[in-house]
């Protein structure tokens, strides 16, 4: 951990009521861009393939190249802040984003789409820290913990959702056109309205050296190398390619070669070491694996629904009632978030997803989406539940050591849900693939010719194809094509059923192992002896 900066001078006087709402809504802004730009392209896959000519397996490149810098730079962004100064940064950040969001208007190929996609994450990337900063600037000290903190994280957490409602309604002939000139639009407002209310200064420091570039270059390769092999190892198939492995291992070498390389150091960039303690690596743990169980929502329902047909259209209704189920809860959140509560706080959110990935295990081929707003609601509201209090109680665990190690819990902290997210996609998927091909092998070997319910079934599709055709060869290998189809279908429903059950499962197997560390903590607070109160020769005699 580079030295702390010096004390800063006092925080300016708390800023008057009037400029609250002003910040708080290019807050919102601010996470709504950053948010919407990542969704756009992530819930879009097939109609960006689509406007740019390729399949939609080589499209996956393009979420690739948008996450793979944004997991590690949080690390470096922190440093160059303190070295050059909060208005230079944010300035900076967000004439980037928008000279970014303006390029990509222009974007005509897929070579020049893939390259914008990998400087629009890398712009991307202070766009929630800068979020985060102005939520929290005009509030007082106890109300940036019990309600700036939440209301930030509801935003950022519902932008993703968001993208999707509006999705239908932006992406028509024009194709990407309309996406981008939004994005384009919402990152010129920001930056009007950023040079308008600047954050307050605070001091700078020279903190970046040498040795932390090369942490920062061994970090990011890490980070991105398993964002990539995460993406594209469920498409490609991780057995199938060579390189998926390779990156792998790369990743965990160059992430080793960082850790010892910190270890050592008088001023490390990340103190590992106070990362690594008993506490920090809970609340590592639990983060990851809490954003690993929230990936039955980003990629368990709407992905099995474009399998079954869906269009974008389908899913504006439970998207749009996620979001308010986000926005809901903050306020919850507000009213219940105190010190200690945490623990109980993430008991009833992994009680939540649960109970939705439960529900959600029974779909059919039948299913439709307004049939899931009752169980993905329940999802929802456990996102928020956890994580605003998850952040709070990692805040205040880091301002207790000193503000230097703020830095630390923000890399943790935005490295666990960039990268938890990515990697809960990439298994979540992998889960899908292995299931549905032993599910369909199981089907394909029910679909007999000799028996009779296949025979009936066949029929039965030849019988509605007669009217269109008089072929009955024709006819005949159309309906067992359809049969195969169908079988296909219900062998998908299938995996993605194993797949929401087992995220209920690992949810309640972490919601034990939770209660059994909150009785752990209890029995060794009574069962600890209370320190002997001092003799009275040790306190010297009474006068």
């Amino acid at each position: 951990m580079s030295a702390s900066p010096p004390p800063a001078a006092a925080q300016t006087a708390e800023a008057p009521k009037r400029a609250v709402l002003p910040y708080m809504i290019l807050a919102t802004l601010i996470a709504l861009a950053q948010g919407l730009g990542q969704g756009f392209v992530s819930n879009n896959l097939p109609q960006l393939a689509g406007d740019l000519g390729v399949s939609v397996t080589d499209a996956s490149w393009l979420m690739a190249a948008y996450m793979a810098p944004r997991a590690a730079l949080p690390l470096l962004l922190t440093k160059l802040r303190t070295q050059y100064g909060l208005l230079a940064f944010t300035r900076s950040a967000l004439v980037f984003y928008a000279l970014v969001s303006l390029a990509a208007c222009f974007a005509q190929d897929f070579r020049s789409a893939l390259t914008l996609q990998f400087v629009a994450g890398i712009a991307a990337a202070p766009m929630s820290t800068l979020a985060f900063l102005y939520m929290l600037e005009p509030l007082s000290q106890k109300l940036k913990i019990v309600f700036g903190l939440p209301m930030a994280m509801a935003v950022i957490m519902g932008a993703p959702s968001l993208a999707r409602v509006l999705s239908p309604g932006l992406i028509g002939d024009g194709g990407f056109l309309e996406v981008h000139l939004l994005t384009l639009g919402m990152a010129f407002v920001t930056l009007a309205l950023a040079f308008r209310l600047p954050l307050a200064p605070a001091p700078t420091q020279k903190v970046i050296e040498f040795a932390d570039l090369r942490t920062f270059a061994l970090v990011a390769f890490s980070f991105g190398a398993i964002t990539v092999a995460s993406i594209l190892g469920p498409i490609y198939w991780w057995t199938e390619l060579d390189w998926i492995g390779v990156l792998l291992i790369l990743a965990i070498l160059g992430f080793t070669l960082a850790v010892i390389s910190e270890l050592y150091r008088k001023a490390p960039l990340i103190d590992f070491r106070w990362l690594a303690s008993p506490a920090m690596l809970q609340m590592t743990g639990a983060m990851l694996v809490f954003r690993l169980l929230l990936s039955e929502q980003s990629s368990g329902a709407p992905r099995m629904f474009q399998v079954l047909g869906f269009g974008p259209d389908a899913f504006m209704g439970l998207f749009s009632l996620i979001v308010v189920a986000g926005l809901v809860v903050a306020p919850l959140c507000l009213a219940l978030l105190r010190p200690g509560r945490e623990p109980w706080f993430h008991a009833v959110a992994l009680v939540l997803i649960a109970l939705g990935a439960f529900m959600d295990s029974a779909s059919t081929v039948l299913t439709r989406p307004v049939d899931m707003f009752l169980s993905q609601t329940l999802i929802a509201f456990a996102g928020m539940l956890f994580m605003a209090p998850a952040m709070v109680m990692g805040l205040l665990a880091a301002l207790k050591r000193g503000p230097a190690y703020l830095m630390s819990f923000i890399v943790v902290f935005l490295s666990t849900q960039s990268l938890g997210g990515v990697v809960g996609s990439g298994l979540f998927s992998t889960i899908i693939n292995h299931r549905q091909a032993f599910h369909l092998q199981t089907l394909t070997e029910q679909l007999r010719p000799e028996l009779t319910v296949v025979q009936n079934q066949i029929a039965a599709n030849m019988a509605g194809l007669a009217a269109q055709s008089a072929d009955m060869a024709a006819n005949k290998a159309q309906a067992v094509a359809s049969l195969v189809q169908e079988a296909g279908r219900q062998a998908t429903v299938m995996a993605y059923n194993d797949a929401y059950l087992l995220t209920a499962l690992a949810a309640l197997a972490a919601l034990a192992v939770l209660l059994l560390h909150q009785v752990y903590n209890l029995l060794t607070a009574r069962l600890t002896p209370a320190a002997p109160l001092p003799s009275p020769s040790e306190t010297g005699p009474t006068r």
